[in-house]
């Protein structure tokens, strides 16, 4: 358990947060949302000892232990595996002491660090190190990799993966789905649920919180206020909070003028002095509600385009890759950005041939539509996209692009290319020097770079703030076709929410790689898959495209298994055995295997009938909540509300895992 008791916290002359009084309990996994700005970071700083609080106490168990992601990742020469391994210090200390006992020779050491390296689990942690960095997108080759040989992004990978090895009873994480792809999210959701400890979690993905809090804090105004549910809930109860706020203090404002009238025509009557005199009372009684403040959204668009062809661009049977022009950095799959993630073929050498990512590429784009791009890590969305920009030529087949086409490209590298040094009224003055500097001004403070915001150095801005700089650039240019790649890492969710909006009214043709869910719904009418060398259209959502990786996973592990002479199941593979045994023990073997397929298809009967009955309470559940009237009952029904919401999707998303596992063995056993 957590406590904070009037607990305040102050960050130079600027009180963050005051008189927070709420506690933890062991288990929650809460989301702590609020502005930029508000206090989450120092909020963390406090619970981690590395920030003192400015009054009240701040309560935590003593043995108490604690992960969280670090900040920055050394160019060390160690190999990523034994990085991550290095997140059990424990673990590492036992393993150190045994390799010096060793090389002392000295067998009664030997044995106490064995003994202790069981006691750790130690012996398996290599192959769980390994599950983490696989997890997270680090294909099998590049986990002997030195650290050093990996790019800022994959380094922050390393560190989480490093977190999330060490033991502990409460873990950190700060914005940890940054510079982490879909499939990636998902599985550290996957991940998340099953931790057994106590979990805070920052983030500005809305579906990344739905599908892993159980709680939310709130920090505003110097306030922490602690929701049961997950975002979705706390975004429900606080709208209904304030309109009740809001009601109760205009209600209190018409009694007020109402005494206030009473008293100023009375005050000076005799007869009525007693009266006038009760309610001046009264009137210093009230409460003093305050009004709601609306915070004003941050809003923006991009300009209609000048121009809108019919056929925009196309590729027609494209092979997309690298030709062999330069030696590539280690790791490089897709451009800049090193990718250790699995591709179709070995990367280039100088003189040796070319790198194909993608074969036989046949796509096209049409005026107004609205394409997202899904795919594992490194099976070659950034190489799709820079085809569709140019900046990567063909191998082989065509690109073809209307001479009215005007692209407005965001890449991950493109906030890294702001200059240094430079305002934002610079980096638009250098896009549009004939153009009066009033003109750029305007347009500068439509994107909230105001008044002399817009002649600060981006040296000190955040990186939300240099992303929006970045999509303000590209906006002045008015694309008609957008190819935005992971344009919201470092946005906040009030930017999130007027990017979705802004993209939802933009008039051009828009293609999207996004690890955010919440955006790729709102925005996108159709998704293609990039898998396996190939790009082709996915007849799904994303609860679909999700339910896919899952399968994919599993056929990965069965194959693995197979190729190291594993089996799969409980018994023995019947065909392999065959040529061992004798015809009353494949016909025992055979009978038992009907036996488990009437098993589980009883089971995936089971399934199906309960995901149906979860469906009907969702629905129900659903129903009550978009009901005005809901609202006006006891807040703490509310919450049992939004909990058992919660609590139905997380068991038909086990379920939904169970149901694909059992109906893969039945297909593969041709049942």
């Amino acid at each position: 358990m957590i406590a904070f008791r009037h607990f305040a916290l102050r960050r130079g002359s600027r009180l963050l947060l005051s008189d927070v009084d709420l506690v933890i309990q062991a288990g929650w996994r809460l989301g702590v949302v609020g502005r930029n700005g508000c206090g989450k970071s120092s909020l963390f700083a406090a619970l981690q000892g590395r920030l003192e609080g400015d009054a009240g106490e701040l309560d935590m168990p003593a043995r108490m232990r604690l992960a969280s992601v670090a900040q920055e990742t050394p160019a060390l020469p160690d190999a990523a595996l034994d990085y991550v391994l290095g997140g059990d210090e424990e673990l590492a200390q036992a393993l150190g002491e045994e390799a010096r006992a060793q090389a002392r020779g000295d067998t009664e050491a030997m044995a106490r660090a064995h003994h202790r390296i069981e006691e750790l689990h130690g012996y398996d942690a290599r192959a769980r190190a390994g599950r983490l960095l696989h997890g997270l997108g680090f294909s099998p080759e590049t986990h002997e990799r030195a650290v050093k040989a990996f790019s800022g992004g994959w380094r922050v990978r390393l560190n989480l993966a490093r977190a999330l090895m060490a033991p502990s009873e409460l873990l950190l994480l700060d914005e940890p789905t940054n510079h982490l792809d879909l499939d990636a999210v998902l599985w550290l959701e996957e991940w998340l649920r099953r931790y057994q400890g106590t979990l805070l979690v920052i983030s500005h993905d809305r579906e990344f919180l739905d599908a892993v809090t159980t709680h939310t804090l709130h920090l505003h105004e110097g306030r922490a206020r602690l929701y049961t549910g997950n975002y979705s809930a706390f975004e429900r109860l606080r709208a209904e909070q304030l309109r009740q706020q809001q009601i109760a203090h205009e209600r209190e404002q018409a009694e007020r003028a109402h005494l206030q009238a009473f008293v100023d025509r009375f005050k000076a009557k005799a007869s009525k002095a007693k009266q006038a005199q009760s309610r001046m009372k009264r009137l210093e009684k009230l409460a003093g509600t305050e009004a709601v403040r609306a915070e004003r959204p941050f809003r923006f668009q991009f300009a209609v385009p000048e121009r809108l062809p019919d056929s925009m661009l196309q590729l027609e049977e494209v092979e997309a890759g690298y030709a062999a022009l330069r030696p590539l950095k280690a790791g490089v799959r897709e451009g800049t950005e090193a990718s250790p993630g699995p591709a179709p073929q070995p990367s280039p050498r100088e003189g040796e041939g070319a790198h194909v990512v993608l074969s036989d590429v046949r796509f096209r784009l049409e005026a107004g539509e609205r394409i997202g791009l899904l795919g594992p890590n490194g099976a070659g969305k950034s190489t799709l996209v820079k085809t569709l920009v140019g900046e990567l030529p063909s191998l082989a087949g065509e690109r073809k692009a209307h001479k009215d086409l005007k692209v407005g490209y965001f890449a991950q590298h493109t906030v890294e290319s702001l200059r240094e040094g430079a305002s934002p009224f610079d980096h638009l003055q250098d896009k549009a020097p004939g153009v009066a500097a009033q003109v750029l001004r305007d347009f500068l403070g439509s994107w909230n770079f105001a008044g002399d915001r817009a002649f600060e150095p981006v040296d000190g801005f955040s990186g939300g703030e240099r992303a929006r700089l970045a999509l303000a650039l590209i906006a002045w240019d008015k694309p008609n076709l957008l190819l935005l790649d992971e344009p919201t890492n470092h946005l906040d969710l009030d930017m999130r929410e007027a990017l979705a909006d802004a993209l939802a009214d933009f008039d051009g043709a828009l293609v999207l790689v996004s690890h955010d869910r919440h955006l790729l719904g709102m925005v996108c009418d159709s998704f293609w898959r990039v898998a396996d060398g190939r790009v082709e259209p996915f007849d799904g959502d994303l609860d679909d495209y999700a339910r896919w990786l899952r399968a994919r996973s599993g056929v990965a592990k069965r194959n693995a298994k197979t190729e190291e002479g594993g089996q799969e199941g409980p018994l023995p593979d019947v065909p392999a055995q065959a040529a061992r045994t004798s015809a009353p023990d494949r016909r025992r073997a055979a009978a038992a295997q009907r036996e488990q397929d009437k098993a589980s298809r009883a089971r995936v009967k089971k399934i199906e009938a309960r995901v149906a009955a979860i469906d009907a309470d969702l629905a129900a559940l659903d129903a009550r909540l978009a009901d005005p009237d809901t609202y006006n009952g006891p807040t703490a029904e509310l919450m049992k509300l939004g909990q058992r919401q919660a609590e139905l999707r997380r068991e038909k998303e086990t379920l939904e895992t169970e149901w694909l596992e059992l109906y893969e063995q039945l297909e593969a056993a041709g049942a």
